[in-house]
């Protein structure tokens, strides 16, 4: 973040500044002064039982991850992980059996050259001490990109949009896996990842996740 060389991708001054921890909804990962479920979780309960969120999609992350995400910087990933990795240790979260990434379709891959969320859970593995897989949820439709769209116009994209190949459903029974992104915006696409795996036979789903994108007012949303 400072453009300073050392021997490691972040400093550990950079990190103090902009990597403290904060309370968080466990359910969304949205900012909650007392770490208790928001009032929309309580009400709504999403899919996944747990969200664990690094850090908050602002300033300087946003430029960090845009550049690891669409300026074909995967090697940013070397930076990024250990941020998730430390998150989900702090967490506590339940025990998980399986690493998946969010998937991107075959066109949306062959657009970028790769999968910026395999490229975390990859790298997230072996700290964590879970085996990643990229081939029990697959992205069977080619949707538009989700910046800049609302929640019902994100929930239109991926209506069907994730499937979980016959062949990996024996893999996924009664199994608590984690599910693997960059960034949580609305969660319609951690819903929709979550639904396809406990459809599948998966026991429970976290949404395990870089950045959590938060409400204007930081209320749960």
């Amino acid at each position: 973040m400072c453009e300073a060389w050392g021997p490691q991708p972040l400093c550990t001054p950079c990190l103090q500044r902009f990597a403290q921890p904060r309370p968080r909804c466990p359910r969304c990962a949205e900012p909650s002064p007392s770490g208790q479920p928001c009032g929309l979780c309580i009400r709504t309960p999403p899919p996944h039982t747990r969200t664990v969120a690094a850090v908050d999609y602002g300033f300087p992350w946003a430029g960090m991850i845009g550049r690891f995400k669409f300026n074909g910087q995967p090697e940013l990933a070397r930076a990024l992980a250990p941020l998730l990795a430390d998150a989900v240790v702090a967490a506590g979260a339940a025990p998980v059996s399986l690493l998946l990434p969010v998937p991107l379709s075959n066109g949306r891959l062959a657009e970028r050259g790769y999968n910026q969320a395999w490229e975390l859970a990859r790298r997230l593995a072996r700290p964590i001490g879970l085996p990643p897989r990229d081939d029990l949820l697959l992205r069977v439709r080619d949707t538009p990109h989700q910046v800049g769209l609302s929640r019902a116009q994100r929930l239109r994209n991926l209506r069907d949009a994730f499937w979980v190949p016959p062949p990996a459903q024996a893999q996924l029974q009664g199994r608590a896996v984690a599910v693997v992104d960059d960034v949580m915006t609305t969660g319609v696409t951690a819903a929709a990842a979550s639904l396809a795996l406990l459809a599948a036979g998966a026991a429970s789903v976290q949404l395990w996740v870089l950045a959590r994108t938060p409400a204007p007012d930081e209320a749960a949303a």
